[in-house]
């Protein structure tokens, strides 16, 4: 029989629907009767006892709201009655214990990637284009035009095919509405590549480097180089006008101080100094293309895979988050840091809530203190401007069931698992301790995909309810599905189905395994993620101003 509701942990005080449930049904949990006060749609909430004005909410054993007003049992949970709330946090000393999961049938496993100079191994071999400057994100565009087409990178040929076809029905006076435009060419994205061991040309086009501040210049520079310094990247192309905020010197600067003995190929062009565009674009092709000769001589080899550094983020959830795809991807994490791996846990709004949680579990007080002092400053930074770390949820997330940002942060905390915490690291540090990292970036799903890059995370599982396209030009990014429908709807942009965890078919601990097994392959080049077929190759920098 298929279970249509479901308590998260003992000390709740709410129940989660499974699938639609009407007003006036009485459903049965644990053997106690519930008479529905309201429609409960899939992925709400409703609640198992009466509740008085300012009763604690409790969900994922935590405080997670205050109730408004008096709530009869079995109503449904909503912005109106149920109000943001979560405990306060402080440094306890670390008493953590931690029950590793059996990795028995990973030990001994390896991923083929591309070992560099450093010993860092990449799961990708690409070749990046760096602009100091917004100035220069038009040369970038005709430089990617140029390049894509004729390397064979390029995913718009369908889509070209298919303006020719209108094009042409237009000239011959059809009926645009009933003209036959179904056939368009699909174009591989792999087989027909010029530089078979090159996985990619990537572009971060950037809206930075002078005016705002210059702390936003020194942040987009230390950003910049670590993308530079990334294990998935093998060359680099740096365009620059030249009088902006952001100095070339600037950026060689923190990499050199990010990797002293940076190796790879770096090509800088400055377009003050240039003879012409025309003069510094061809330049900049041809000196890429030789380039791209030298890394294409670099070939997968096995390597252990306690050398894949996992990024693991959430956007676009939905009330079936935390309870499917989250945790799953949240055992994934355990097994690879069981493993020897590394795993980085970021947005750090989308941690309110599960605070006291994670600072129990950090091993080291400096680092347990840094974590407390980066969560306290960035919520009162929010709060300071009207806003804070309680106003996170976007109408999606509200409308799918996460009513305030504490359901929505524990929910989505579930995707460190349950190690210890090794290290907490502002934005653009480097990751190196292996373990489970905290990483200070936004919630917003492309700067923390971009910060969790810059931290050198090799591949990214991103989970999502409401399906979303997001991709990082350096890391391919994963789609996990919470749910099959979002599956069946968007299946051009998703990898990973949990919907068989909601229906009852497997446990997270299968799904977990899933996923590290996809993992393996897309590392390895074995199989490519939706979001790296469609160059979906989103880049935003924080400025580290309020960003929720």
């Amino acid at each position: 029989m298929v279970t249509r509701i479901l308590k998260i942990h003992p000390n709740d005080n709410v129940l989660v629907a499974l699938q639609d449930l009407a007003k006036g049904e009485t459903v049965i949990y644990d053997g106690h009767e519930y008479t529905l006060q309201d429609d409960i749609h899939a992925k709400h909430k409703f609640f198992m006892q009466d509740m008085n004005p300012g009763d604690p909410i409790m969900m994922y054993g935590v405080l997670v709201g205050k109730a408004q007003h008096f709530i009869l049992k079995g109503a449904l949970m909503h912005t109106e009655n149920t109000k943001h709330a979560s405990e306060p946090f402080e440094f306890r000393p670390y008493q953590y214990e931690w029950h590793a999961p059996d990795v028995a049938k990973f030990e001994g496993r390896t991923f083929n990637g591309y070992i560099r100079s450093d010993g860092r191994v990449g799961t990708a071999n690409y070749w990046l284009f760096i602009p100091t400057v917004f100035c220069e994100n038009r040369n970038l565009d005709v430089i990617r035009e140029a390049l894509h087409n004729e390397l064979g990178y390029a995913v718009t040929d369908k889509y070209k095919s298919y303006t020719h076809q209108l094009v042409d029905a237009y000239k011959n006076g059809e009926n645009l509405e009933e003209a036959d435009t179904s056939s368009i060419a699909q174009a591989n994205p792999v087989t027909n590549r010029i530089f078979k061991n090159v996985d990619g040309i990537k572009f971060l086009n950037h809206q930075g480097g002078c005016g705002g501040t210059r702390q936003d210049a020194a942040v987009l520079s230390k950003l910049l180089a670590a993308y530079a310094d990334h294990p998935n990247v093998a060359g680099i192309t740096v365009l620059s006008l030249g009088c902006q905020n952001l100095q070339v010197q600037d950026f060689i600067d923190d990499l050199k101080q990010r990797s002293p003995h940076f190796d790879k190929p770096l090509f800088i062009f400055e377009q003050q100094q240039s003879q012409s565009e025309e003069q510094l674009v061809k330049e900049a092709i041809r000196k890429t293309f030789i380039g791209l000769t030298e890394i294409n001589k670099i070939e997968r080899q096995p390597a252990p895979l306690s050398k894949l550094v996992l990024g693991v983020k959430c956007g676009g959830s939905d009330g079936f988050s935390g309870i499917s795809a989250n945790p799953a991807v949240g055992y994934t994490s355990d097994l690879l840091v069981a493993l020897g791996g590394t795993v980085l846990l970021a947005e750090f709004p989308e941690l309110c809530g599960a605070e006291q949680q994670l600072i129990d579990r950090t091993k080291d007080e400096t680092a347990a203190r840094k974590f407390i002092q980066l969560m306290t400053s960035y919520n009162q930074q929010a709060e300071n401007v009207g806003s804070g770390f309680f106003m996170n949820p976007s109408p999606g997330n509200i409308k799918d069931g996460l009513i305030t940002d504490a359901i929505k942060s524990t929910g989505a905390a579930k995707k460190g698992g349950t190690s210890p915490v090794e290290d907490v690291l502002d934005y653009t540090e480097p990751a190196t301790k292996p373990g489970l990292n905290l990483v200070c970036t936004p919630g917003n799903d492309v700067e923390a995909t971009t910060g969790k890059a810059a931290s050198g995370a090799t591949l990214i599982l991103f989970t999502t309810g409401l399906g979303t396209p997001t991709g990082n030009p350096v890391c391919p990014t994963i789609k996990v599905s919470t749910n099959n429908a979002l599956t069946k709807r968007m299946g051009d942009i998703i990898d990973i189905n949990c919907g068989p965890v909601i229906e009852g078919l497997k446990t997270i601990e299968q799904m977990g395994e899933d996923i590290l097994e996809y993992c393996i392959k897309a590392a390895s080049g074995e199989v490519i993620p939706k979001a790296v077929l469609l160059n979906q190759d989103d880049f935003i920098p924080w400025k580290r101003g309020v960003s929720l």
